[in-house]
């Protein structure tokens, strides 16, 4: 029996997933946009998205990464950033904390890898706007 995992719903054919589960072994489907972190990885690597090249590589403490990130929010179109995928609203949210922050605080924003810095922005955006019911 296959353990009880998340997976996603293959786009083209809604009786299987798209690691290749057949849909009566699936109890439950994760069709959130974007996916969440615990979908099955081998759903998320299936993707055309996800086998193309990396758009951008900036090595940790590379101040960059906002450049990129601005980039992505002025074309509007996702990129692939040190092998993740970056939508349009992580980055502008990404972005606009940034800006937000005294320098200390980007330095130390800085010493984590690009994807950490995001999730991290992404966290104080949603603790910022908790409140206010957005």
């Amino acid at each position: 029996m296959i353990p009880i995992t998340p997976h996603l719903l293959h786009p083209r054919d809604p009786r299987q997933s798209v690691c290749g589960i057949p849909a009566e072994k699936v109890r439950r489907w994760e069709t959130g946009d974007p996916p969440r972190a615990h979908t099955c990885e081998d759903c998320l690597t299936q993707y055309e998205e996800a086998a193309r090249p990396d758009d951008a590589n900036h090595p940790i403490g590379d101040a960059t990464l906002i450049d990129t990130l601005r980039r992505i929010v002025a074309e509007k179109q996702y990129a692939k950033i040190d092998g993740v995928l970056v939508d349009v609203w992580s980055a502008s949210v990404t972005v606009a904390i940034w800006d937000l922050l005294r320098e200390d605080k980007r330095e130390r924003l800085l010493t984590l890898p690009s994807h950490e810095l995001i999730l991290r922005c992404i966290r104080i955006y949603a603790n910022v706007t908790a409140g206010r019911g957005e």
